[in-house]
């Protein structure tokens, strides 16, 4: 898990508890703010989660690669 996951999750459940603030007072502008602030998160989140698998299949294609260049030897 990277940074991204981590601010994205943490941004997803802030404006989560905006969103139903502003929904519990009557806000508008506050729920719809928490709703931004939720799809933002979800973004970041998946973004996040792209570098994962990106690095992930990086690091297996370099051990692969280890394994191959030890066989030769």
């Amino acid at each position: 898990m990277n940074k991204d996951r981590v601010a994205g999750a943490t941004k997803e459940a802030v404006g989560g508890i905006k969103e139903k603030a502003g929904k519990a007072l009557g806000d508008t502008e506050m729920e719809v703010e928490g709703k931004a602030k939720k799809v933002e998160g979800k973004v970041q989140n998946a973004a996040g989660k792209v570098e994962d698998k990106v690095r992930d299949a990086a690091d297996r294609a370099e051990d692969a690669a280890r394994r191959a260049d030890k066989g030769r030897w």
